[in-house]
């Protein structure tokens, strides 16, 4: 059966002695990863957790955090991969909704574990991934591993859910994406011809790792048995630096990363010889980073990745043949993965013909099973096996996909999902606001800025960097607006009562060919 521990299995069995992780100093083979993942899982199982529980994760980037995603499944429990940008009430929220066990933590969120274990009923038990010295309150994950019996690998595959990964909601909350071992390993699958990866490839971990973006780079490497090496965070002179140092043939960046890169004094004289490709998603790609991209590394292959948590997450590649000053097909998403079958649909649900924009459907083994515990919007976003993306497109005669705005009501911001619906809450709960509209605004550095458009109360004052601070204590730093329109009118409304987002956003992207950036 297809599974999480199986990919694990498999690369111990192909390649033994082939390196699995570097990470700070450390480094492991893949015998001995697998040694250490099922003394990890013969320890989650002494716990007391019942099969199919939830473990949590909320850690910064670690070979320790890539043993504990595959630790998890063997023990035949779920994951939860934890936002690390997001603040307390966030991740308390998750931890609640998913009814979460145990959480693993490292260095940087001993405080946030701390709160979350007192304040949430249903988890139990933390579990310290960390570098210094353990908390008293918490287990130690060495300790564990060393006084662990290595445990048989779980049954659990196919279809049965391996974790939750939590997205954006327009309710204002996450919701979490149920995915299964057969989703996460046909989206792999289904990216590695675009990806070229093979047993000599050394990937990169500088996207998140909580992240589903990295989840795409990181089982493909697991596949065919690479190299992982894992920075703690991104830092574009590290990065660059650790290109050369480790001799890292593949990576995976949002946007907004590459440019960080490339506007670094050292890109120019970086060495990346050994590098082969470099896969960007996560949100949509400026034009002229791309062509500086392609003029400062010509020699480096670009693949582009378009998809979502719901889809495990990869949909649609642009292979490195499409990548090539003046191509024609450069502004489009690429083509389906050989997993993905996608449609065009109209406002009926009928087929759009090419060049004509409507909704993008996928359907395919990497599908989500649903939203936990949210069936009606279960109902709406998956029906009859196709997910409902909630991004406009269409496709041209050559079966390639162009993004060209989004129906759901989202900004992607650096690679971050943020629901303006949850913006809006934090920012109208300022005493002295009386209506809002958060819309994504062309920025570039980021791809969109989060943009607030405010009413006050009449008699009311307020200043920008009152109302994001009042803000900040409610939702993440990413999520907050980056800038405020103070409105003295009321907002637009359409004849069924809805803010008329579309007539706010003009004057912003006026010019613009598309309404993403």
């Amino acid at each position: 059966m297809i599974s999480m521990p199986g990919m694990l299995q498999r690369a111990a069995r192909h390649n033994p002695e082939g390196v699995s992780t570097r990470f700070q100093g450390r480094q492991a083979d893949w015998t001995q990863t697998r040694e250490r993942v099922s003394r990890l899982a013969g320890a989650l199982a002494q716990l007391g957790l019942a099969e199919a529980d939830r473990v949590g994760i909320l850690s910064l980037n670690s070979d320790r955090y890539y043993e504990a995603v595959f630790a998890i499944p063997w023990a035949g429990l779920c994951m939860v991969p934890l936002n690390t940008r997001w603040a307390l009430p966030e991740n308390n929220y998750a931890v609640t909704d998913s009814g979460t066990r145990v959480l693993l933590f490292d260095d940087a969120f001993i405080e946030q574990a701390g709160e979350l274990l007192e304040a949430v009923d249903t988890l139990d038990q933390a579990i310290y991934m960390g570098e210094g010295e353990c908390p008293q309150w918490a287990s130690s994950y060495e300790e564990l591993i060393a006084s662990a019996v290595p445990a048989p690998m779980s049954s659990r595959g196919g279809d049965d859910m391996a974790g939750i990964f939590y997205t954006g909601g327009t309710t204002g909350f996450p919701k979490g994406v149920m995915q299964s071992h057969r989703a996460i390993w046909a989206s792999a699958m289904g990216s590695m011809p675009a990806f070229r990866m093979n047993r000599q490839s050394v990937y990169l971990h500088v996207a998140p790792m909580f992240h589903m973006a990295d989840f795409a780079g990181s089982m493909g490497a697991t596949l065919c048995s690479g190299s992982h090496v894992v920075l703690p965070a991104f830092d574009p002179e590290q990065v660059l630096r650790t290109f050369a140092e480790e001799k890292i043939s593949h990576c995976l960046m949002v946007p907004a990363m590459i440019k960080m890169v490339l506007n670094h004094p050292m890109a120019a004289v970086a060495d990346v010889s050994s590098l082969q490709c470099v896969v960007y998603g996560a949100s949509p790609m400026p034009a002229a980073t791309l062509d500086a991209f392609m003029a400062t590394w010509p020699t480096v292959g670009l693949v582009q990745a378009y998809g979502q948590t719901e889809l495990a997450p990869v949909v649609t590649t642009l292979a490195m043949e499409d990548h090539h000053p003046g191509g024609d097909k450069l502004s489009s998403a690429g083509q389906p993965t050989a997993v993905s079958e996608v449609r065009i649909v109209d406002e009926q649900g009928e087929d759009c013909p090419p060049g004509s924009s409507g909704e993008i459907a996928v359907r395919g083994p990497h599908a989500m099973l649903g939203y936990w515990n949210r069936p009606e919007e279960t109902a709406r976003a998956l029906q009859d096996g196709w997910v409902f993306t909630g991004d406009a497109g269409y496709l041209d005669t050559d079966g390639y996909l162009f993004i060209v705005d989004r129906v759901k009501d989202m900004v992607v911001t650096g690679g971050e999902n943020v629901f303006t619906t949850e913006v809006e809450n934090a920012v109208i709960s300022h005493p002295a606001v009386q209506d809002v509209a958060v819309i994504g605004i062309p920025d570039e550095e980021w791809g969109e800025a989060v943009h607030a458009i405010v009413v006050l109360h009449e008699g009311e004052e307020a200043t920008m960097e009152e109302i994001i601070r009042h803000c900040r204590e409610r939702i993440a730093g990413y999520k907050l607006p980056k800038g405020i329109t103070f409105r003295e009118e009321a907002l637009p409304l359409s004849g069924a009562g809805k803010v008329l987002k579309t007539e706010l956003r003009k004057p912003f992207w006026e010019g613009r060919a598309r309404q993403v950036n």
